[in-house]
């Protein structure tokens, strides 16, 4: 097939990359050059403005947006829409907010556009493993793309979950538990090495993936990173949420559902970024006024 892929990052170029693995013809846009050409170079079609990138894909379009959430989607889409004509085909393979993803499709509706929101997991990896897909909108226009999923997931790695922004509601959901797998691995790595015990953290990575009931992918790869660096001193423990996180905490307040281990995994990555907690510092005086307890001086 033939396709049109606007942001071209670390994930969008790698889906470009596996696209043209696969034989699809693709036509790849960025604000940076550089990003073009690098996509260039490995065979796709270069386009160096929106307007060219419209005229170089093939109606009816499809098009696959990369870049970030929230106003990055809107604008791109509103500087796309004068160009596009009936069944043209948007995917937002991005990490939009779920709510987002079903007033652009209906917005788009309107116009005769297709809307098709895929949440999109296997980061850096996806190139060399395929990502995993969870697909929402119209089921004949995703039968349509199907070649598409086809190459860019492993066997059985995409699915229709549902109508418009069920494919990033899922996404959201996804990123929540994995906010909370990544905090129970941080605070169990923690624990041993802070023991008296002198653990080889990667050694013991590389033991529970063997058929212990928790392995995963994430211990293989915080296999790797031990073996890198065995105590990540050159790492800060500052940890980033990219915003998922933050709506499924706010959709289990709206549904009322007792999420506390993905809240708590939230809010423990707030806490990272405290160079100095000053809830911290109240909770240590407190317990001095109160009890006499010891403080430690800056």
């Amino acid at each position: 097939m033939e396709l049109g892929i606007i942001g071209l990052g670390r994930m969008g170029a790698n889906m470009t990359e596996r696209l043209l693995q696969g034989g699809h013809r693709v036509i790849a846009y960025d604000r940076s050059p550089e990003a073009i050409q690098r996509c260039v170079d490995t065979g796709a079609l270069g386009a160096h403005s929106l307007a060219d990138f419209v005229k170089q894909v093939t109606a009816p379009r499809v098009i696959w947006l990369m870049v970030p959430s929230g106003n990055p989607v809107d604008t791109t889409i509103e500087q796309l829409l004068p160009n596009l004509f009936k069944d043209d085909i948007i995917i937002d393979g991005g990490n939009s907010y779920y709510k987002d993803s079903i007033r652009r499709a209906e917005k788009l509706k309107q116009q005769g556009i297709h809307f098709i929101d895929v949440g999109t997991s296997g980061g850096i990896w996806g190139l060399q493993v395929g990502y995993c897909m969870m697909v929402g909108g119209d089921r004949a226009i995703v039968e349509r793309l199907q070649p598409i999923f086809q190459t860019l997931a492993p066997e059985n790695g995409f699915a229709h979950v549902g109508d418009s922004g069920a494919g990033h509601f899922v996404k959201m959901v996804h990123n929540g538990i994995e906010y909370g797998m990544l905090q129970a691995y941080g605070e169990g790595f923690e624990m041993l090495k802070a023991s008296q015990f002198d653990f080889d953290l990667a050694k013991i990575s590389h033991l529970w993936n063997q058929g212990s009931v928790v392995r995963s992918w994430l211990l293989e790869l915080a296999e790797n990173a031990f073996q890198k660096d065995p105590q990540l001193s050159s790492i800060k423990g500052y940890v980033e949420d990219s915003g998922e996180g933050r709506w499924a905490v706010l959709e289990a307040v709206e549904r009322e559902i007792p999420a506390a281990v993905l809240t708590l995994s939230l809010f423990a990555r707030y806490g990272s970024r405290q160079e100095s907690s000053f809830s911290a510092k109240v909770i240590a005086a407190l317990r001095n006024e109160f009890g006499g307890h010891a403080v430690r001086k800056e």
